[in-house]
């Protein structure tokens, strides 16, 4: 990640006129930074804020790392689903930890301001941990539908060699993407309103305040929508079509019980997650109210991240048993041998 970071650095630095506004050759200026103006500009409001999403942070950092070290530390857990899991986690802090540290730094000191270079770089980042968010969260669709529909062959089409495939090419299509959507919103043009109205550099507010065309971001944005939002959508949509099928055709009612309480937490959060991103961008279309869009966008970004934890853990039995087994027996094994995040005890 830090190799594609310093390219979008030296792009920038051996382009630095492609965000300068040339309206007035006598007047022209580089653009250095933009202002983050957040949730609300009260001052006896900042403490409230200030303390509830430090709150958020904390549990969704803890509460994921928590997931981490229970997986790890339990070889029974070493199994495809728990190795998607374990890596929707580790996402899951980064997703949070690109907006929310910056947010809490600016409310804080009250200079809601971030440079320009930092603007471009956490776009990179917010794309990159998000599309892996709809990739994994398809990966782990796929595999619950392999579990169900094809258990006898289970083991077989999810081995090893095809889980950490499945997991690198989401890594590669999230950051392939995201490298390129950085590159073309480092070439627009921005004029003396660098006001954005949220708490993160926001890609279309970004686009909002650009002088120059923003035609190529607005094609990359909706590209981006359908190769990181639609494709996942469909791919999830058919697998759980799979497995509703497959369900029907149990005889028991214990058994399409067991069956589908299996993949319930997981499509609790896929549900969660796609209809507040739905719900961010339809509300910043019908609503022209920039506190409307950024309390939309603090569901998906920053909610959505810390209740994960809880999803999956309350209502499964092997996370429970591991964490009692992590808080009780495991701290001093993982000490020795940190991060088994491998698939041990698959064949």
């Amino acid at each position: 990640m830090s190799v594609l970071v310093k390219i979008i650095m030296l792009y920038i630095y051996f382009f630095p006129n492609s965000h300068i506004h040339h309206m007035e050759p006598e007047n022209k200026t580089q653009i250095s930074e933009f202002h983050l103006l957040g949730f609300s500009e009260e001052t006896e409001l900042q403490p409230i804020i200030f303390g509830l999403f430090l709150s958020i942070y904390l549990i969704t950092v803890f509460g994921n790392l928590l997931i981490i070290l229970a997986i790890s530390s339990d070889s029974h857990l070493h199994t495809p689903m728990y190795f998607f899991l374990s890596n929707l986690s580790f996402v899951d802090i980064f997703f949070t930890s690109t907006t929310i540290p910056k947010m809490l730094q600016s409310t804080q000191t009250q200079r809601k301001v971030i440079t320009y270079e930092g603007c471009i770089v956490q776009v990179y980042f917010y794309l990159l941990f998000a599309g892996l968010d709809d990739f994994l969260l398809t990966v782990m669709a796929y595999d619950w539908y392999v579990a169900i529909c094809h258990p006898l062959q289970y083991t077989v089409i999810m081995n090893p060699w095809v889980c950490g495939l499945l997991l690198l090419v989401s890594w590669i299509m999230s950051a392939l993407f995201s490298l390129l959507h950085s590159l073309v919103m480092s070439q627009l043009s921005f004029c003396s309103d660098l006001e954005i109205h949220h708490f993160f550099c926001e890609i279309t507010w970004l686009i909002q305040l650009a002088c120059s065309d923003p035609f190529l971001n607005n094609v990359m944005v909706y590209f981006g929508s359908v190769i990181q939002g639609g494709v996942p959508l469909t791919g999830i949509i058919y697998s759980y079509s799979k497995i509703l099928s497959s369900i029907c055709g149990i005889s028991s009612a214990q058994g399409k019980y067991k069956a589908f309480s299996t993949c319930a937490s997981h499509l609790l959060v896929v549900s969660l997650f796609y209809c507040l991103a739905l719900g961010v961008y339809l509300s910043s279309a019908a609503i022209h109210s920039s506190h409307a869009s950024a309390i939309a966008s603090v569901m998906y970004t920053v909610v959505t991240p810390m209740l994960n934890p809880f999803i999956y853990s309350l209502r499964n039995k092997d996370i429970k048993r591991a964490l009692k087994f992590f808080f009780f027996f495991g701290m001093e094994t993982f000490i020795k041998e940190p991060f088994g995040l491998g698939l041990k005890n698959f064949p």
